[in-house]
């Protein structure tokens, strides 16, 4: 039988696979949205078909809707890219009873380790330290509110089946525990389908640090070390960089076994991301692992030499692993921006609509994901997020002197976008210094808007 994938998602995740299918000699189908017809993923695959309206939940997030066009194209295998149904183990288990290969871990592993507060368990039980919280979903509010006053505020209640920095609230008092919970409840029911919720202790000024792993079905589990996403605004990343300012061998090594650890024993396979937190005392955590593959993943090629989405094809397929843990070497600094239509000076709000004119950086080291050209429309409906700038060079400061150039290269004509703000924070002195945590952008924020008012 022909190989022949279906691509479950969008955007410039959608083009990344296509492009990695069609080196491997696979075919490709897009599914689109009515949204999505003129996007580029649907022009660049071998084959094209319309799943729904606009709206996610009536197109990428509609499961038979996905499946259905698998099977009538003939597809041997879907990859789900991120977010929408990647980590939805009902989704994969539908997708393993129709005998289509799901290029990503079984939904059995999924329904394990995906699920955040089993994950807690699964590493507390394996030795891992993790955040003081609940010890598994929440019942109802009165149950959340009796522990978030037991382990003191400032907690985090957060989703379940959550991912991607949404479903995540942070409550200060009684008084904001009550209307966050039904916030964020129905965030996490209309966003992943599932609205329970757990509750972790909120770690003031962290780093978020995560632990990129990939496993075959040989036994092979390999770590290829650490991100640092940090810089985060709303919970959700906007710079990442590998390796981490603050990580020293001895850390790594510690996290990194950590992650291989967990991986061990729900017998991952495929790609994922552990991710924890490391307070100022080098102390680490885990939060929750990503059972996918993620969208900052490109720093961890441009350092590794290692094609991760080639890798998950591969492995999906019955291939082993093309390198093991004594190949992988850390190459040089990697820093990635996510370019979003949004308006960064005036609370971060979207800005769809229709590019004009594109004039993209390039250059050594250089390295763009997108799925937008002049002329594109940019829908309301999903992430805002319509590229990712990326840049490889040898050390950290010659990294960040090369981001500085590729933005100020990087022209978007027609809708607003954060490359200005992106920037502004490549010329920050602590990002520079490397002296940053989850509570960056936050304090940015004041810095830029006191200068504007000047």
């Amino acid at each position: 039988m022909k190989n022949k994938i279906l691509i479950a998602n969008r955007g410039e995740i959608a083009v990344r696979i296509i492009r990695a299918a069609k080196e491997l000699g696979i075919e490709t189908v897009a599914v689109y949205s009515t949204a999505d017809e003129s996007s580029l993923h649907v022009k660049l695959a071998d084959e094209a078909i319309c799943i729904g309206e606009a709206r996610s939940k009536d197109s990428y997030l509609n499961m038979n809707s996905v499946l259905s066009a698998a099977i009538s194209t003939g597809c041997n295998a879907i990859h789900p890219g991120y977010g929408f149904l990647s980590e939805n183990s009902a989704f994969v288990e539908m997708v393993e009873r129709c005998n289509i290969t799901f290029i990503g871990p079984s939904s059995k592993s999924i329904a394990q380790i995906g699920d955040k507060s089993s994950a807690r368990a699964i590493a507390k039980a394996n030795g891992v330290p993790i955040v003081e919280g609940s010890d598994g979903i929440l019942e109802d509010v009165h149950e959340g509110l009796k522990i978030a006053k037991k382990i003191g505020y400032p907690v985090m209640i957060k989703a379940s089946s959550g991912g991607g920095g949404r479903g995540i609230s942070i409550v200060r008092s009684d008084e904001e525990f009550l209307n966050a919970f039904e916030r964020t409840s129905m965030e996490a029911e209309i966003s992943f389908g599932d609205k329970s919720l757990y509750i972790e202790k909120f770690i003031e000024s962290p780093r978020h640090i995560e632990i990129q792993i990939i496993a075959d079905t040989f036994g092979n589990i390999v770590s290829l070390n650490e991100r640092d996403c940090s810089m985060q605004r709303r919970n959700q990343k906007m710079v990442e960089e590998t390796p981490s300012p603050v990580m020293n061998d001895i850390l790594r090594r510690k996290m990194s076994l950590a992650a291989v650890k967990l991986a061990k024993a729900i017998n991952y396979v495929n790609a994922g991301t552990m991710e924890f937190l490391v307070d100022s005392k080098g102390n680490f955590y885990f939060i929750e692992m990503n059972t996918r593959i993620q969208v900052e993943h490109p720093i961890t090629e441009a350092v590794t030499g290692f094609d991760l989405v080639k890798e998950q094809i591969r492995i999906a397929y019955g291939k082993e692993l093309s390198f093991k843990q004594r190949d992988v070497k850390m190459n040089g600094h990697a820093i990635e921006c996510r370019i979003n239509a949004e308006h960064a000076m005036k609370g971060f709000v979207p800005t769809p609509g229709k590019i004009n004119n594109i004039l993209f950086p390039g250059g050594i080291g250089v390295r763009i994901d997108t799925h937008i050209y002049p002329g594109y429309e940019v829908p309301p409906f999903y992430d805002s997020m319509i590229a990712k700038l990326i840049v490889h060079a040898p050390t950290r400061r010659e990294a960040i002197k090369k981001m500085r150039v590729a933005l100020e290269q990087f022209v978007v004509e027609g809708i607003h976008t954060n490359i200005d703000y992106q920037y502004l924070i490549m010329h920050n002195t602590d990002f520079i210094k490397g002296q940053y945590d989850t509570g960056f952008i936050a304090r940015f924020n004041v810095l830029v808007e006191a200068e504007n008012r000047e």
